[in-house]
């Protein structure tokens, strides 16, 4: 018989819940001490508990609030807990820094990421450096040896001279080190696969159920697949969430909640909640080994960061099947989750039968489980692993599971296809060229297919802050200003950029 899933507190100071290898309160006070060893100077910056047993938390250094991170959690411990460790798998990974170029001293450093990275040297031929990837990476993504070393220079160095920086990844089915470019890694995988804990093991399962999260979630989408409920008496084994199910129920939004395991196979739940006074709904998604770390984390994650007033802005279900399986659609879900779900979602008739599974076991036992899932489906595990802040975080890549963007982005889409423009376009406040070299610069961004909704800011990898004309300025609207300066020989537009637009 299944036991309830349930918080055990000992001696009223000490809160364990399933899937944490330590107390909340452990995990709060060791998190925040090495982050003021650091020396961040972390605020809470706001609380939302909308329903019972439903917390979330935005977080931020009080000095610099790009770097910001949300936590989630059934109780308040739980989700300063979330949001610290997620602050320290962002530091970790240098995701908070991953949009942006970091300047000429960092490109010309002692390293760029970390002092275990590698460098490529570009070539004459171009080609990709031997020693970066291994064979089967090498297939994913360039099958068509379309990819060039220059296409993989990472966006935060730019650093063209120094060449291609490889990040070693461990190869999970024999511990090679394999070397990966960060600029795949940024570009393909974002966010995705990353997770600190306080255990390499629990930090690796929170890691794997991400990717199985997200990657069965597009499935489910994008195969318009019809998942079972789960029936009442499964549910009623976990009365927190009932609870909050029920609260939201009661201020009129109509909750399912289904098994998104796909047969028993993966560890994955789904809930959806619909807005009658709209037509709309949002699908959550949730993976964990413990099917009720699931459940709860699905329907914590349904409002994070979100009152009941913020639930009137999704979108209807659609019959358009082939509009909901589209890339832009799934990209849009991976952000916020509002993305277009197909009307055969909530078929009567589900296309797999309800399993009560259970993967959950201690961290290791589930990280061995997971692994095994990866393997059965063919698919290899790329894991580095980083303890440089005394908590330890890592990076997974699933090719093939855990991409975000596909590989054709690489060609198409790169982060750092506007790096040779940076310094031209940073010069061109109080710039006194000649007028067809402002006309020549508009025909280089048309020709290089740059799309004119882009921001500028994106496209340089530039943390501008919000008071200037950076922050705003788009592509179109600057060829506009270049276009103006041409005609007239003066342009104060392109001057007040610097100041305020």
């Amino acid at each position: 018989m299944r036991a309830f899933r349930t918080t055990k507190v000992i001696a009223m100071t000490q809160t364990f819940i399933p899937g944490k290898d330590a107390a909340l309160e452990d995990s709060i006070a060791r998190f925040q001490q090495k982050l003021l060893d650091l020396g961040f100077d972390i605020e809470e910056a706001s609380w939302l508990n909308p329903v019972p047993h439903v917390w979330s938390v935005h977080i931020r250094d009080k000095a610099c609030a790009l770097c910001f991170t949300n936590g989630k959690g059934a109780t308040k411990k739980a989700a300063l807990a979330s949001a610290l460790g997620e602050y320290f798998e962002r530091l970790s990974t240098n995701y908070f820094f991953a949009d942006f170029w970091l300047g000429d001293t960092i490109a010309n450093g002692p390293f760029v990421h970390y002092p275990n990275e590698k460098w490529f040297p570009l070539t004459e031929d171009d080609e990709v450096p031997e020693g970066l990837l291994d064979a089967r990476l090498r297939a994913f993504y360039d099958p068509d040896d379309q990819l060039t070393a220059s296409m993989l220079v990472d966006l935060q160095s730019g650093n063209d001279e120094r060449g291609v920086c490889g990040l070693p990844f461990t190869r999970q089915s024999d511990g090679e080190t394999v070397y990966i470019p960060m600029n795949i890694v940024g570009n393909l995988y974002v966010s995705n696969g990353m997770s600190a804990g306080n255990t390499r093991n629990e930090a690796r399962v929170q890691g794997l159920s991400e990717v199985f999260e997200r990657h069965i979630k597009n499935r489910i989408i994008a195969e318009s697949i019809s998942l079972p409920e789960i029936p009442a008496e499964v549910m009623a084994r976990y009365p927190g969430v009932v609870e909050s199910i029920a609260k939201l129920e009661a201020e009129g939004f109509p909750i399912f909640a289904y098994d998104g395991s796909l047969g028993g196979k993966y560890p994955v739940i789904c809930v959806v909640l619909f807005n009658p006074a709209n037509g709309t709904c949002f699908a959550s998604f949730g993976a964990h080994p413990d099917f009720g770390v699931a459940l709860e984390r699905t329907v914590t994650e349904l409002l994070q960061g979100r009152s009941l007033k913020d639930l009137d802005v999704f979108t209807p279900p659609t019959f358009d099947d082939e509009e909901v399986a589209e890339h832009a659609n799934l990209e849009t879900h991976f952000i916020d989750s509002s993305g277009l779900i197909s009307w055969d979602m909530f078929k009567q008739d589900a296309d797999y039968p309800f399993v009560d599974w259970s993967f959950s076991g201690t961290t290791e036992e589930e990280f061995a489980t997971l692994m095994a899932i990866f393997k059965a489906e063919d698919k290899e595990v790329y894991i580095a692993d980083y303890e440089h802040l005394g908590v330890y975080a890592c990076r997974i890549i699933v090719p093939g599971m855990s991409d975000i963007y596909p590989a054709e982005d690489l060609w198409l889409a790169n982060n750092s296809m506007g790096a040779h423009l940076r310094d031209t376009i940073l010069s061109l406040p109080g710039s006194e060229w000649d007028k067809e070299d402002y006309l020549a610069l508009i025909e280089q961004m048309d020709d290089e297919g740059l799309d004119d909704f882009t921001r500028v800011r994106e496209l340089l990898g530039l943390a501008t802050g919000k008071d200037n004309g950076w922050y705003t300025l788009r592509v179109g609207e600057l060829k506009a200003m270049l276009a103006r300066r041409r005609r007239s020989g003066t342009g104060a537009d392109l001057d007040r950029v610097d100041h305020g637009i």
